[in-house]
C-alpha cells in the first residue's frame, strides 16, 4: 500500500523486539511510517530499498554497533540521525555527536519526548537553509553552495550537510562574531540553553577537516563569551 506523501518515513534500528514494537506502534499514531532493522551490519543494504527521512539508531547492536554506523552513514544517507541508547554518560553522548549524530536520547525515553525530538530534526531538515548564492572564495578556500563542494587549495574537503550549513553560515558573515544563540536559532530553530554542545561539536569537526588548529584555532575562532568568528584572512597560507 502506498504511503501518503505527508507521512514521515522512519528507519528504526533496534534489536530489542519489545521496545521496537512499542516505538513503532506509538510513531504510527503520529503520522509516521516505520520500518525496523535489528542488526547494524544490514542497515546500509536496507537503505537501498527503503528511503527514510530519519534514522533512529540504537548503539548496542549485533553485527555493527551504532557508533561505527554513525561514521559510515553520511556516505549513504543525508537525513538526520537520532541515537537512542541506555549509555547515558556525557562521554557517550559527546562521542555520538562527534561521530555525526544529530541528536542523542537516553533510554528509557518518554514516547512524547521522542516524537518531539524526531519532529524537531525533521523540521530542521526541511528548513530552507541551503544557500542559493554565488561561490565564496577566501584565499585557498572555495565554497560552492550549488554543489556543496569545498576545496582547500587542490584538495576537495568532504563535509556532511550539517557541517556545510554551519560553514556557509559562518563564511557568509566572515569577520563577524556570531553568537551561539544566533547559530542555534538559524540552524536548529531552537534557543541555546547554555549547555547543549551540538554546535561546538560540529565546529570541532569542521576545524579538523579544514586544517584549523584544535588547540589555538585561527580560521574558525572561538570568541569566548560571545560565539564564533570566521577569519577571512586566515586562508591564504
Amino acid at each position: 500500500m502506498t504511503q501518503p506523501q505527508s507521512t514521515h518515513r522512519v528507519l528504526l534500528v533496534e534489536d530489542d523486539i519489545r521496545l521496537a514494537n512499542l516505538i513503532v506502534d506509538y510513531l504510527k499514531t503520529h503520522d509516521m511510517h516505520v520500518e525496523v532493522e535489528r542488526r547494524g551490519d544490514t542497515v546500509l543494504t536496507r537503505l537501498i530499498s527503503y528511503k527514510p527521512d530519519i534514522i533512529l539508531l540504537d548503539i548496542m547492536l549485533p553485527g555493527l554497533d551504532g557508533f561505527s554506523l554513525c561514521e559510515k552513514l553520511p556516505d549513504y544517507f543525508s537525513g538526520p540521525i537520532l541515537l537512542m541508547s541506555a549509555l547515558g554518560t556525557n562521554e557517550d553522548q559527546i562521542k555520538g555527536l562527534e561521530l555525526g549524530a544529530d541528536d542523542y536520547v537516553v533510554k528509557p525515553v518518554e514516547p512524547a519526548l521522542l516524537v518531539a525530538r524526531i519532529n524537531n530534526l525533521l523540521r530542521r531538515q526541511a528548513l530552507p537553509n541551503k544557500p542559493e548564492s554565488h561561490c565564496l572564495n577566501f584565499g585557498k578556500l572555495n565554497i560552492d553552495p550549488h554543489t556543496q563542494t569545498i576545496r582547500l587549495g587542490d584538495t576537495k574537503v568532504d563535509l556532511t550537510n550539517h557541517e556545510f550549513e554551519l560553514l556557509w553560515l559562518l563564511a557568509s558573515q566572515a569577520g563577524q562574531v556570531l553568537s551561539r544563540q544566533y547559530i542555534y536559532q538559524y540552524l536548529l530553530n531552537i534557543d541555546f540553553d547554555g549547555k547543549d554542545r551540538k554546535i561546538d561539536v560540529r565546529t570541532s569537526r569542521l576545524r579538523k577537516k579544514l586544517g584549523d588548529s584544535i588547540e589555538t584555532p585561527f580560521r574558525i575562532k572561538t570568541v569566548w563569551g560571545q560565539g564564533y568568528l570566521f577569519a577571512p584572512e586566515a586562508w591564504n597560507g
